[in-house]
């Protein structure tokens, strides 16, 4: 188990791996979340908010995330 973490935690520092942001679910809505290579981002389609994710690190602190317009949910 220490050993996987430790991969997680190695390909989170390189970006973004796949494995972790499949896990990973909104913290309000309890929803998955989708990432968006174009702002670098982790995106709730459930309530349209966008948390950052900063070298490599999804900041999913709700005071964190932005409200998205309705055009930017659409991409």
């Amino acid at each position: 188990m220490a050993s996987r973490s430790m991969k997680v935690l190695k390909d989170a520092a390189s970006g973004l791996n796949k494995t972790l942001y499949e896990r990973l679910v909104c913290p309000l809505s309890r929803q998955p979340l989708r990432f968006c290579k174009e702002t670098n981002s982790l995106i709730s389609d459930a309530i349209g908010v966008s948390y950052p994710i900063k070298d490599g690190i999804p900041c999913l602190v709700p005071s964190d995330g932005k409200i998205l317009d309705t055009d930017a949910r659409k991409t």
